[in-house]
C-alpha cells in the first residue's frame, strides 16, 4: 500500500512536469520558434501588421498542438483498452499525459490571450479554455472519466484547417481560389465530423454509464464539470459549425457565378 502511495504520488509529480514543459515548450514555441521560422518559409509574414504577427505566431503553435494531441488522442481511443472497456474509471495514464499536454497549452494560449487581448482576445475562447481547464482537473486530480476527457480531444483534429483559413486570408489568397476553397470544404467536413458527428457516440456512452456504480463513485462536482462542460462546449461546436458552413456555402457559390461568367465571356469572345 505504502509503495502504490508513492508510486502515485511520483506519477501525479510526473504530469505536473509534463504539465509544465508543455507551458514553457509552447511558450517557446510561440515567442521563438513560429517566427523564426514563418519568416524564412513565408516571406508574406515579414509584411504582416504586429497584430496580425502575433495571431500567426499563435495559430500556429496551436496547429502543432492539435496535430501532437489529436494523434495521441486517436491512438487511446483505438489501443488502450482499459479506458474503452471502463470509460469511467480505467486506467487513465496515457489519458492523464495526453491532457497534461493540453492542460499546459490551454495555461499559455490563455495568458497569450490576455496579455495581447488586443490582437487575439476572444471572449469566446476564454471560456471553452476555462470549462476544459475545469473538466481536466478532475481528470489530472482523481483519475475519472479518461475515455470522456480523451474523446473531447478528437476535436483538436479540425484546428488545422481552421488555421490555414486565416492564414490564406491574410496572405491575400482569393476566397475563391483553389487551395482556399479546397482547404475550406476540408475545414468544413473534418470540423462536422469530429465535432458535431461524434455527439451522439459521446453521448450515448454517457447515457450507458448514467446511474451505475461507476458513476454515482464520481464526485457530484466531477458529475458536474463532466456534463456542464460537454454541454458548453458542445454548444459553442454547434455556432462555430453554423458560421463555417455558411462561409463554405457561400465560398462555393461565388466560385460557381464566378466561373459561370467566365466560361460565358469565353463564348462571348
Amino acid at each position: 500500500m505504502r509503495w502504490a502511495r508513492v508510486a502515485m504520488d511520483a506519477f501525479t509529480q510526473l504530469i505536473l512536469l509534463i504539465a509544465v514543459v508543455s507551458f514553457c515548450t509552447f511558450q517557446w514555441l510561440f515567442h521563438s520558434v513560429s517566427p523564426w521560422v514563418s519568416s524564412r518559409i513565408s516571406p508574406g509574414f515579414l509584411k504582416l501588421s504586429h497584430k496580425q504577427q502575433i495571431e500567426w505566431n499563435s495559430r500556429t503553435v496551436s496547429t502543432l498542438h492539435a496535430i501532437l494531441v489529436g494523434l495521441f488522442c486517436l491512438y487511446i481511443l483505438c489501443f488502450d483498452e482499459a479506458v474503452n472497456q471502463d470509460p469511467v474509471w480505467g486506467d487513465p495514464t496515457l489519458v492523464k499525459i495526453n491532457v497534461g499536454i493540453t492542460t499546459g497549452y490551454l495555461i499559455s494560449d490563455l495568458l497569450l490571450i490576455f496579455y495581447y487581448w488586443r490582437a487575439i482576445g476572444d471572449k469566446f475562447f476564454v471560456v471553452h479554455h476555462l470549462a476544459a481547464l475545469y473538466a481536466y482537473y478532475y481528470v489530472l486530480g482523481q483519475g475519472m472519466l479518461p475515455y470522456f476527457a480523451n474523446f473531447r480531444l478528437l476535436a483538436e483534429f479540425s484546428t488545422p484547417c481552421v488555421n490555414q483559413r486565416w492564414f490564406f486570408e491574410v496572405l491575400g489568397y482569393p476566397k475563391t481560389s483553389r487551395p482556399n476553397i479546397a482547404n475550406g470544404v476540408l475545414m468544413a467536413a473534418v470540423f462536422f465530423m469530429v465535432r458535431i458527428a461524434v455527439m451522439p457516440v459521446y453521448y450515448s456512452r454517457m447515457y450507458s454509464v448514467y446511474g451505475t456504480e461507476a458513476f454515482y463513485r464520481v464526485s457530484f462536482g466531477g458529475r458536474s464539470a463532466w456534463i456542464f462542460s460537454s454541454i458548453c462546449l458542445d454548444i459553442m461546436n454547434i455556432m462555430w459549425m453554423h458560421k463555417i458552413a455558411r462561409g463554405c456555402y457561400k465560398v462555393l457559390r461565388s466560385s460557381q457565378r464566378l466561373k459561370a461568367q467566365t466560361q460565358e465571356n469565353g463564348k462571348t469572345d
